[in-house]
Order: structure tokens, then C-alpha cells, then sequence
């Protein structure tokens, strides 16, 4: 039988245990726009729900999650691959972001957050007023503001 030997496998598993196993390869993450907000999907499998906290202090997006693992009394571990522990993992916003609106959802081990993008961000058109200031033309993109 011949083994492989995959230098890279090696070094991620060392720095993983090293580590603790926190860190975004624990947490993966995918963020994406839709429309006026911003949706950010975590993993977070074998998570109870009431572990995980979210919070906003100023710019900062902060969620963290704690993953408890057990086997029964007597029991004796042959491999263990899923880390225990708290994980956390920072985002900052920037300032067209509303973070008083931010709402979060737990389903099938994936948290999803919704970051709604501010009114005064959002694109708006802006009157031009022609000659006298009898006809006007819309210029921009979005929706009308007044």
C-alpha cells in the first residue's frame, strides 16, 4: 500500500490542533447582496440554537458559538474529528449599513443574517430642473426620494 504524503494536509492539521480549531475554517461563511440588504450564511452544524450571540458594538459584527460534544459514560473515544468549543468570528460593517435592523434565523445548522443596507445609502434619482423650471427629468437610478 502506498501513502501519499501531502506536506499541506500535514501543516493545516498542526496549526488546527495548535489552534484549537477555531478560526474561519470552523465557521465558514458566505455573504451576498440581494437587493436593499446583505445576507451572511454561517455553518455552524451540531450548534444548539441558544449558544449562539450575536452582536453589534459600533462597526463590529460579532458571532459567537459554543459546540458541546459528548459520548456516554464509559465510552472511549476512537476518533474525534469535530472540535468542541466556543467559536467566534468578527466582521466589520461599514456606514451604509443599518445596524439597528439586523435580524438573524437558525435552520438545518446554517445562521443566516440580514444586514439591511440604510435608507440614506440606497440609490436614489434626483430631479434636474429644465429652462424655466417648468419640465423636469429624472436622473439616476433607484427609487424617488420626495
Amino acid at each position: 500500500m502506498t501513502m501519499n504524503f501531502d506536506p499541506f494536509r500535514e501543516l493545516d492539521r498542526l496549526a488546527g490542533s495548535l489552534l484549537g480549531g477555531a478560526g474561519p475554517r470552523s465557521m465558514p461563511m458566505d455573504l451576498y447582496r440581494t437587493g436593499d440588504h446583505y445576507v451572511l450564511d454561517v455553518d455552524l452544524p451540531g450548534i444548539d440554537p441558544g449558544s449562539v450571540d450575536i452582536d453589534v458594538d459600533g462597526s463590529v459584527l460579532t458571532i459567537r458559538a459554543e459546540r458541546t460534544l459528548g459520548a456516554p459514560e464509559g465510552s472511549q473515544w476512537i476518533t474525534r474529528e469535530r472540535q468542541p468549543g466556543t467559536f467566534v468570528r468578527q466582521l466589520t460593517l461599514g456606514d451604509g449599513l443599518d445596524a439597528a435592523r439586523i435580524t438573524a434565523g437558525y435552520d438545518n445548522g446554517v445562521l443566516s443574517i440580514t444586514i439591511p443596507v440604510k435608507e440614506s445609502a440606497k440609490p436614489r434619482k434626483i430631479a434636474v430642473s429644465v429652462g424655466g423650471g417648468q419640465e423636469q427629468l429624472a436622473v439616476g437610478a433607484g427609487s424617488a426620494d420626495e
